[in-house]
């Protein structure tokens, strides 16, 4: 069930998006810091890994494919990404044991970016998930984004939640989104099949990114789940009860997704109180660390099972 960014050597949805930034760096205009907006899974990481995938590529064999969108798997500097080694690339994440970036990773960035380069190409550095930036990791940051050297770009990944003002400050803000006739689209070449033949439409009305679409059947069929047949309390009601958001991330979001999903679309028949309640304790498990389990556990009893 692996849909990752960094391996997915075709270019799907944001054509548009792409070719504004191809033609922003040949004419020397592209900022180097970029901000990228919109929902989980939507494809920001893809479009920033094909922008640079094309630069850095650049009289290189097996050079990005501008006409088709895609990037050759026999590409040098794909493979140097792939395996982490790349001199010209950095990325930083969300460290998993602590759920946060820390200021260790912005220092060992800040490290690698007083090196010499050992080529007069671009350095690029790509941050995902910037909402998990700490108050320390922050600071550090803006230190570099501030004065950051000649010929680096910073691409910054942001999943529609609120950042620091000191940084949206800093960057140049690009909001991505997709219809809802590019989202089936999308889903349909990343499973080469048609979606209604895999998910029943109630069920993909609670579902809003090609990623999290992909996610969700790949999960099923592990799990031998028919999609077709089952309603948005009953899968989630599944989830919560074999606690499968405990195996994997991916599945925890999109328990998530589909309980504030649900929440949204119940709101006119859940009393405002329960309502109110449950988006607080939501936020707060997921801002503070909190029990999940319970949380879930709750939700499945007061809500889906009321």
């Amino acid at each position: 069930m692996n849909l990752n960014a960094n391996n997915q050597t075709d270019l799907y949805g944001l054509e548009d998006e792409f070719y504004e930034f191809v033609k922003l760096y040949n004419n020397k205009k592209l900022p180097n810091k970029i901000l990228l907006s919109g929902q989980k899974s939507i494809g920001k990481c893809t479009l920033a890994y094909h922008l640079i995938n094309f630069i850095l590529s650049q009289n290189e064999e097996f050079s990005y494919n501008l006409d088709k969108l895609t990037i050759n798997q026999e590409n040098k500097s794909f493979k140097l990404i792939q395996n982490g080694s790349h001199p010209n690339f950095n990325l930083i994440d969300i460290n998993s044991e602590k759920k946060k970036i820390d200021i260790d990773q912005i220092r060992n960035l800040i490290n690698n970016l007083n090196k010499s380069s050992l080529n007069s190409k671009p350095r690029f550095i790509l941050i995902d998930n910037i909402e998990y930036l700490n108050i320390n990791s922050i600071n550090a940051l803006l230190k570099i984004l501030e004065e950051p050297n000649e010929n680096t770009y910073f691409i910054l990944i942001n999943n529609n939640k609120k950042i620091t003002p000191t940084i949206l400050s800093r960057c140049l803000n690009f909001k991505i989104a997709l219809s809802n006739e590019k989202i089936l689209t999308i889903s349909n070449k990343l499973l080469n099949n048609n979606i209604y033949n895999l998910i029943n439409k109630d069920l993909l009305n609670y579902y809003l990114t090609p990623g999290k679409i992909y996610n969700l059947v790949k999960f099923s069929e592990e799990k031998e789940i028919n999609l077709n047949n089952i309603n948005l309390n009953n899968f989630l009601s599944l989830l919560i009860n074999k606690a499968y958001y405990k195996e994997d991330n991916k599945i925890k979001i999109i328990v998530y997704d589909l309980v504030e999903s649900f929440l949204l679309k119940n709101i006119s028949i859940i009393y405002s109180d329960l309502f109110s309640y449950f988006l607080k304790r939501i936020n707060d498990t997921k801002n503070f660390n909190l029990d999940e389990e319970s949380l879930f556990i709750e939700i499945n009893t007061k809500l889906l099972n009321a």
